[in-house]
């Protein structure tokens, strides 16, 4: 492979199945901006301050969603399995599978899909596209 290749320089194959398997099971940090809380709470339809007060924590002057005690994201449905706020979830949710950390390596990328159905199913995402959507988390 030549330096400007990367392993998955011919794609990958994702669909979100909307399992919320990404967002449960384990503590974990969703960074959410000034802007995406206002969506949020718009989408919602509370307050910005009572979203803040109930669904975020603050660390180190930025917010994150908070987490139930088993671990799942608090805007996980339990009864459904799914985001409560999925169509205007934020940035860090909609990059989800592309993480940095998670396309390090062919072997990451399949550790990541034993937890996620959607990787390797759907349709098949470009080079470009993955680098456009890949952030670091």
């Amino acid at each position: 492979m030549s330096e400007d290749e990367v392993w998955y320089s011919e794609g990958l194959r994702f669909q979100c199945q909307r399992c919320g398997r990404c967002c449960g099971g384990e503590p974990g940090l969703v960074w959410i901006t000034p802007e995406e809380i206002q969506v949020i709470a718009e989408y919602l339809g509370v307050h910005k301050e009572y979203f803040q007060g109930v669904y975020l924590r603050e660390m180190g002057g930025r917010f994150t969603i908070a987490d139930r005690l088993n671990g799942d994201c608090f805007l996980l449905s339990p009864e459904k399995r799914g985001c409560r706020i999925y169509p205007v979830r934020p940035i860090q949710c909609r990059a989800y599978p592309w993480w940095s950390q998670i396309l390090a390596s062919p072997d990451d990328w399949a550790a990541e899909a034993n937890r996620c159905p959607g990787i390797g199913n759907g349709r098949l995402w470009t080079r470009e596209e993955i680098e456009e959507m890949t952030i670091d988390v």
